[in-house]
């Protein structure tokens, strides 16, 4: 008889997007008096900008970068940055999971740049020494599909003559960033420290502010991707709190909550440290457990966010890819149906598996008290499979 564990998380949700909410969170404690106001009247422009404000202190954005809202979430902000800024010089683009690829596929595909790519299978890092500094870059500091991510921006030069747009949703507030080394920095909510889905975060650094305002891109670009005015020039209303299109007021109130919390517990080192505290009782266990494994190869290009693990138990590993989403998505339901951990399977276009969120917003006693449900899982699926 497989005995079930005694003690659940307090708190069961491992989602990476959207990720677990802040601890003792509560809409409730939302203000509202803003909600049904106009998008351009005074007060909610001035409380975006508010949002934008709390956000440079607790990400220590720079005072030189710029900040601004973008629709669609980061998906939405390094789109913006593809067809604004994009054409001007040859582009590399790093693809070694799912979001680099999609970057991909847009510079090449739609806007028909012919990018070098660096690529590389699930669970490693292409050959970084490759990027060139003559050329844009486009990249993820956090694959947040395959669990690996860059260790620093080393990679990146100083004298470089490219910029580079750095996709850093499932990194910024969990992981320290090179600001030095980066151009066009992007984020969402709900990856980030647990908000609401939709909007999206750009931080422009002078170079990239420079590039808007001397480059025209020779293609139409949609409203809701557009970071110029209408006379030229990167639109500086937007670092204002001046939103492109109308986005939810009670959105950015959640943002605000979320990020008060995180200067309230200690700022960013606190919000570092905690991650990485959950991500080491995570990483304790799948040391001592024979039948899991990161997918990501390499120690030092392990995220400690968006944990992507492997079953290397023959019974499993022996399985087609089809018999492998079933057990995964078997494990999901078994774990679910017990309230011990939520949303734990693996993006569903990486290879089957598990996947973790270790961010900043989740309790490391939480992970501690959801791996015995995952040994428990494990165990039932198996002896179901025979």
């Amino acid at each position: 008889m497989i005995v079930k564990p005694d003690v659940r998380p307090k708190r069961p949700w491992f989602s990476s997007g959207p990720t677990a909410k802040r601890p003792g969170y509560s809409p409730a404690a939302l203000p509202t008096e803003l909600l049904g106001r106009g998008i351009r009247a005074p007060e909610v422009v001035e409380r975006f900008a508010h949002a934008l404000k709390l956000t440079r202190e607790l990400l220590q954005v720079p005072a030189e970068f710029q900040m601004l809202y973008t629709p669609g979430s980061q998906t939405g902000a390094i789109e913006a940055a593809l067809w604004g800024m994009l054409g001007e010089r040859p582009v590399q683009v790093v693809a070694f999971e799912n979001f680099g690829k999609q970057w991909e596929t847009a510079v090449r595909d739609r806007l028909k740049l012919e990018p070098e790519v660096l690529s590389a299978d699930w669970g490693r890092l292409p050959d970084l020494t490759r990027v060139d500094p003559q050329k844009d870059l486009v990249f993820p500091w956090n694959g947040t599909t395959a669990g690996v991510r860059v260790s620093n921006a080393d990679f990146i030069s100083a004298d470089r003559e490219g910029i580079v747009i750095c996709d850093a949703t499932s990194a910024a507030f969990s992981m320290p960033l090179d600001w030095s080394k980066l151009d066009v920095v992007a984020f969402s909510f709900q990856k980030a420290l647990g908000g609401e889905a939709g909007i999206g975060v750009m931080c422009l650094s002078p170079r990239a502010v420079a590039r808007l305002d001397s480059f025209v891109p020779d293609r139409p670009l949609p409203k809701v991707l557009k970071l110029t005015a209408e006379k030229g020039g990167f639109d500086r209303a937007l670092a204002e709190g001046v939103a492109i299109n109308t986005f939810s007021v009670l959105t950015i109130e959640d943002w605000i909550d979320a990020v008060e919390w995180g200067l309230g517990v200690g700022g960013l080192p606190e919000l570092i440290r905690r991650t990485d505290a959950n991500f080491a009782v995570l990483a304790d266990w799948v040391e001592r457990t024979p039948w899991i494994d990161f997918l990501a190869e390499t120690p030092e290009t392990r995220s400690t966010t968006s944990v992507c693990l492997k079953f290397v138990d023959p019974r499993v590993a022996g399985l087609d890819e089809a018999g492998r989403y079933e057990f995964v998505m078997r494990f999901k339901a078994l774990l679910e149906a017990e309230g011990a951990a939520f949303d734990v399977e693996s993006y569903r276009r990486a290879p089957a598996g598990l996947r973790i969120w270790c961010g900043a917003t989740v309790e490391a006693e939480d992970v501690a008290a959801a791996l015995p449900w995952l040994e428990w899982a494990f165990e039932v699926v198996v002896s179901e499979h025979g």
